[in-house]
């Protein structure tokens, strides 16, 4: 039987690195409409809600298609807010007032405008085949950034290898020999829904977490005015 998927985009107001960041026109059209529009081309939801407590992007939700059944308490849009409660506000008020309890849940940011309905499938693909309790999606860390090359200085300005607190002589040079090490990207938060009301240890990923790899640059996340300048460069280029 094929589950039931819920996508839930999540749209705070309040953004304070890009002031009306998820309204924001990037490339000639709102950020939170590539998400949409992405979401709605996979196939795969039997919803797709907007959590968020703000209006315009609530209207511009409802105008592509989106549903906006409930506005997000404003105890759950604070700047250090979690996911975690945020989902299980979305996931208990439609269970609650509408009977509606998918199978999976998707957490889509809109701060990931390139991703692409392709990668919306090939991530709900993984979780059906792997049998994961969720799939993440991640991008290669730059070797320069590898950490097994990362460094803790103490008190006194001794550095030391961070990993394993080595002297700084043991660090890896090449390349070549370090591990692939891999970091979210945000694009794709993908898990069972019973995660959310485990008794004993709620969360977005259980034990067994399957790795969604993101082609470049499909993973480019939104963070500061210079990510906003490069997604400008990137979607001109895949125009």
């Amino acid at each position: 039987m094929k589950p039931t998927i819920l996508g839930v985009v999540t749209a705070r107001a309040g953004s304070k690195g890009i002031p009306g960041k998820n309204t924001k026109p990037l490339a000639g059209k709102p950020l939170i409409a590539y998400t949409i529009e992405s979401a709605q081309a996979s196939g795969v939801f039997d919803r797709l809600v907007l959590s968020t407590n703000d209006e315009a992007a609530a209207g511009i939700a409802r105008e592509l298609g989106c549903e906006v059944p409930f506005t997000r308490p404003p105890e759950l849009c604070t700047d250090d807010t979690p996911h975690l409660p945020v989902m299980q506000h979305a996931v208990a008020w439609l269970r609650d007032e509408q009977r509606y309890e998918p199978d999976w849940v998707m957490i889509l940011m809109p701060t990931s405008p390139l991703r692409q309905p392709r990668h919306i499938v090939e991530a709900v693909r993984l979780a059906i085949e792997s049998r994961a309790d969720s799939v993440v999606s991640v991008d290669e860390m730059p070797a320069h950034y590898h950490p097994m090359r990362a460094l803790t200085v103490d008190a006194e300005g001794w550095a030391r290898l961070y990993v394993d607190g080595q002297p700084v002589k043991r660090r890896p040079v090449r390349r070549q020999d370090l591990p692939k090490a891999w970091v979210f990207n945000g694009a794709i938060y993908l898990f069972r829904t019973s995660l959310l009301f485990d008794p004993v240890e709620p969360s977005l990923y259980g034990d067994r977490v399957a790795a969604y790899v993101t082609p470049a640059p499909y993973g480019h996340n939104i963070d500061d005015p210079d990510d906003w300048e490069r997604a400008e460069r990137l979607l001109a280029g895949l125009a």
